[in-house]
């Protein structure tokens, strides 16, 4: 015999699982894009201040120069996947693999910098080639755990005898080692969302040339600050990584303001905007663009 006490657990338990399925399928066809918090990998911070040793990205930087178009008309750099030769495929699978021979340990900062850039972006674009044609990063699937979205967790790379993924790249390397927020404009999630692909490799030499320019592109184009229906938008990173630039919404303005300035002195048609976020005192809105940077 089923009692009424019995009726409301078993009705209970039900409705558990329903809102559960619900909240699951939400996640899944509607992604909250969290992102990790820096978290030191102890393993990866020695380094050589007196080596002048230079690694070698030039097969890296050759398929940059072959396959990303950068006059596209949305002003964002694309890249050529599915022009991509078999060849220059092997070439990129070459190149990652001896990265992965390298002692990092034995670089000097800047040398470490640029490598692990170079790394973390040349191996986005191999992702995307593995599973072109594809929507989205984000529909690349290959990371453990039952929400997780995308490949940033998945172990790619094996560096001296530790398995390492692009978040690890990311979150556990560059931003606790670094401090420095440009980095965000340096590394490419192969989104248009996101900031630009640079057509060149980086390196110890052109460091911060290129740091600079990827932060002046990116927030002096709509995707990165622009005004929409009287609010300012800026893009999630801003709101991802809001730790990183001041950890409050006008930490996040007065970061953007000086990239703002250069462009403006130059272009007229700047100076509202800068006026405008300058002066600006309401709250951000946030904006982004998963669909994949491929000018096919």
């Amino acid at each position: 015999m089923i009692t009424a006490q019995g009726n409301k657990a078993t009705s209970g338990k039900r409705l558990f699982f329903a809102l559960v399925l619900t909240v699951s399928i939400s996640l899944w066809l509607h992604p909250a894009f969290a992102a990790p918090s820096p978290e030191l990998w102890p393993r990866w911070q020695a380094n050589q201040p007196e080596n002048t040793l230079a690694i070698d990205h030039s097969p890296w930087d050759i398929v940059l120069k072959k396959y990303l178009l950068t006059k596209h008309p949305s002003g964002i750099n694309r890249f050529r996947y599915k022009a991509v030769s078999a060849a220059d495929r092997q070439a990129l699978k070459s190149y990652l693999e001896r990265l992965q021979t390298v002692n990092v340990s034995s670089l000097n900062q800047n040398e470490q910098k640029a490598y692990w850039i170079n790394l973390y972006n040349a191996l986005t674009v191999q992702v995307i080639l593995d599973h072109y044609p594809v929507k989205s990063i984000m529909d690349i699937n290959i990371s453990q755990g039952m929400f997780s979205r995308g490949p940033w967790d998945a172990k790619l790379l094996k560096i001296k005898g530790e398995e390492v993924s692009l978040n690890d790249i990311e979150h556990r390397i560059l931003r606790p080692i670094y401090r420095d927020n440009r980095l965000h404009y340096a590394l490419n999630c192969a989104s248009l969302g996101c900031p630009n692909l640079q057509p060149q490799a980086y390196t110890a030499a052109n460091l911060e040339q290129l740091l600079v320019k990827g932060a002046t592109d990116y927030i002096n184009h709509p995707r990165g600050v622009g005004m929409v229906d009287g609010k300012l938008q800026v893009s999630n990173i801003y709101k991802w990584f809001q730790v990183d630039f001041g950890d409050t919404e006008q930490g996040v303005i007065r970061h953007l303001l000086p990239y703002l300035d250069q462009v403006g002195k130059a272009q007229g048609a700047k100076g509202k905007l800068i006026d405008t976020v300058r002066s600006y005192n309401k709250g951000l809105r946030y904006e982004y663009d998963w669909n994949v940077n491929a000018a096919d």
